[in-house]
């Protein structure tokens, strides 16, 4: 089995929850798309990430069946996990800020994987919601109070590849962000929160807190 670390992603006000993502420090030990694949399907996180080059920020990203060019929760994760000030993704490079407990990335939402947003009446409605069947991946939200710019989501892949939920989800809260063009704090799955801002140049920051499962 080749090493690999664990990290929570977006971790809540008091450390727990967030979204586990399996990170390969040595990427060189499965240098194949296949083989990373491969991995990723048997760790059976949402999301797994292979460092090509710790200095440059290099990283490769994995859900259990698909390769992806960009992902919130891994690039925060490894992020945080480097210490580096920026990331090379098969999308683009993605700036970093490390921000006390946060650490934030930037990114251009045209970078994110394809998701339906679909807005709910009441945080309520939400947490009631049913896992959709495989098919749309679709980010289910409604405010908590609109005027502080909180918000209530949950997260269905929909890929049917074992993730039915997802607990934590970046590209879909740098997507939400850019829909509605503006700050949010947004609580998810069981308990994580993400926070994310609108900044120059048409980026979207994404950050939270980061901690070593286990």
């Amino acid at each position: 089995m080749t090493d690999y670390e664990v990290l929570r992603v977006f971790c809540g006000p008091d450390g727990a929850h967030g979204n586990e993502l399996g990170v390969v420090r040595d990427g060189a030990a499965l240098p194949s798309e296949t083989d990373r694949l491969a991995l990723a399907r048997e760790l059976g996180f949402s999301e797994t990430v292979f460092v090509d080059d710790a200095v440059r920020g290099a990283v490769d990203i994995y859900t259990p069946s698909v390769r992806l060019p960009f992902a919130g929760h891994p690039c925060v994760g490894a992020a945080w996990l480097l210490g580096v000030d920026r990331l090379v993704t098969a999308a683009g490079a993605v700036g970093v800020r490390h921000d006390g407990e946060f650490t934030r990335i930037s990114a251009r939402p045209e970078w994110a994987p394809g998701r339906t947003t679909k807005q709910y009446g009441s945080a309520a409605e939400v947490e009631a919601l049913d896992v959709p069947p495989p098919g749309e991946w679709i980010y289910a939200w409604a405010w908590q109070d609109e005027a502080a710019g909180t918000v209530r989501a949950r997260a269905f892949p929909g890929r049917g590849d074992g993730i039915d939920e997802d607990e934590a989800t970046g590209a879909a809260a740098l997507l939400l962000t850019a829909e509605l063009r503006r700050d949010l704090t947004i609580s998810q799955g069981r308990g994580s929160q993400i926070v994310t801002g609108l900044r120059a140049g048409g980026l979207i920051e994404v950050g939270g807190r980061v901690r070593a499962a286990g």
